[in-house]
């Protein structure tokens, strides 16, 4: 099994955090992708995945599967050990609800801000930028902080009681606005907290 990417973006961070979750990283190839000089339109990788886009899943038999939620998907499916999309119809319905709340209301606000509004990855790569929306996606993420400063006052985790993925989607997400520069507004106590307590878990603190 291979995992396409380029360290220490934050999609690639999720599939990381992902593997590290089910015990499995040791198992993975990573084969770098030099994302910042465009090798992710290369017209090999785009062969591989038409979405010019990082992680990308490449399994034995050949099949690549892209998007993050797919690659966790499958990952949680294929191997034992902690349940990162749920257990039940009903948990996996509400992990995949917050985990896309997460993804829209933060992740994507977030780098639609940082390649839009910014100069993201440079004038090779950032080649379609909207400033104005780009900067009205500032506001988006921030909303969406304080929509999960809510849902974190109920629940210790973004789904319920137990770490899912839409806590790995929303934690690099954070990440993502710090790199960003996105202040995180101070009176979002919930979110702070439960950001330093998955922190502290063994699959991001190392």
């Amino acid at each position: 099994m291979k995992i396409h990417d380029f360290e220490g973006f934050p999609n690639p961070a999720r599939i990381r955090i992902a593997l590290a979750e089910k015990g499995i990283t040791e198992q993975v190839e990573f084969v770098p992708v030099d994302v910042p000089n465009g090798e992710h339109r290369s017209d090999s990788f785009l062969a591989k995945n038409p979405s010019a886009a990082v992680p990308l899943l490449e399994l034995e038999c050949g099949t690549c599967i892209s998007e993050c939620t797919a690659i966790t998907e499958y990952i949680d499916g294929q191997y034992p050990g902690i349940s990162l999309t749920g257990s039940t119809p009903k948990q996996k319905a509400v992990v995949h609800m917050m985990q896309r709340r997460a993804e829209q209301g933060v992740m994507d606000a977030v780098g639609n801000y940082f390649h839009h509004a910014t100069p993201g990855l440079g004038p090779k790569i950032e080649t379609h930028q909207i400033a104005v929306w780009g900067e009205a996606q500032k506001q988006r993420a921030v909303e969406g902080m304080r929509y999960f400063d809510s849902v974190l006052e109920q629940s210790d985790y973004v789904a319920g009681d137990d770490f899912s993925m839409a806590d790995i989607t929303l934690f690099a997400g954070l990440g993502f606005a710090d790199f960003s520069k996105i202040e995180i507004p101070a009176d979002l106590v919930n979110l702070a907290a439960w950001r330093q307590r998955v922190a502290s878990r063994p699959s991001i603190a190392a």
